[in-house]
């Protein structure tokens, strides 16, 4: 479904991303792992549009999408769970979510707004509630309902848990395990590089700026010397 192919990426004079290749099979699962600094952000923001790569490729089911807009990227039916969320704080619960709902690039409607009613009962509660009156956990949960109204073919979640308390990180965790069960595929970057392996297939490790270990999840987890090494744990 995506890939990434010889990825370089500067802002000003700094050599932000260094050759980077990755590939995502539909209806699977990618963890993206690295110490802070490294270039996950920045590798998310490029193959989003938000950041323009001085060469290399992006592919998105075969199709040369390098540099294209993030209004377009979301288009192909990619959804973007933004690190600090990006909820519009005056507009209510229900207009967040609303505002971006449309279908999927099939036609397909599978995540209405019952429907994510029904996944954050918590915000079933707080509709009329503006964005900036939720707590840090029901924004996160916004933020992903939002991204799941338009019901994307490929979910992206930068840092999902982050900052939040050990209740509602299960409660994300959760939501997770029931997108990647629907067939999403999703791309997870988060510190927990245990529950990241643990509700992925494969994942790859970032250290300044390239990829420096790729495998399955599970053999990762099985083995994981080289990965607490890598991230420093």
């Amino acid at each position: 479904m995506l890939k990434i192919e010889g990825l370089n990426t500067y802002y000003g004079d700094s050599h932000i991303l260094r050759g980077v290749d990755v590939q995502l099979p539909a209806s699977t699962s990618l963890g993206l792992l690295g110490r802070n600094g490294m270039g996950k952000t920045t590798l998310i923001r490029s193959l989003m549009g938000y950041v323009r790569p001085a060469s290399g490729q992006v592919l998105f089911e075969g199709r040369k999408v390098t540099g294209w807009v993030p209004e377009k990227m979301a288009r192909l039916g990619i959804g973007y769970v933004p690190e600090g969320r990006g909820i519009f704080p005056n507009l209510s619960v229900r207009e967040n979510l609303v505002m971006s709902e449309r279908a999927g690039p099939d036609g397909r409607r599978d995540w209405t707004f019952d429907r994510v009613m029904s996944t954050f009962p918590r915000l079933s509660e707080r509709l009329s509630h503006g964005g900036q009156q939720l707590s840090g956990g029901e924004q996160q949960m916004l933020s992903i309902g939002r991204a799941l109204m338009t019901n994307p073919r490929l979910m992206i979640l930068d840092e999902a848990t982050e900052g939040l308390a050990p209740l509602v990180v299960a409660e994300i965790w959760r939501v997770i395990a029931q997108i990647r069960a629907t067939g999403i595929s999703t791309l997870i970057v988060d510190r927990d590089w245990r529950k990241v392996l643990g509700h992925t297939d494969q994942a790859v490790v970032m250290e300044k700026g390239r990829i420096v270990l790729a495998s399955d999840s599970a053999d990762m987890l099985a083995e994981p010397g080289q990965v607490s090494a890598l991230l420093g744990v």
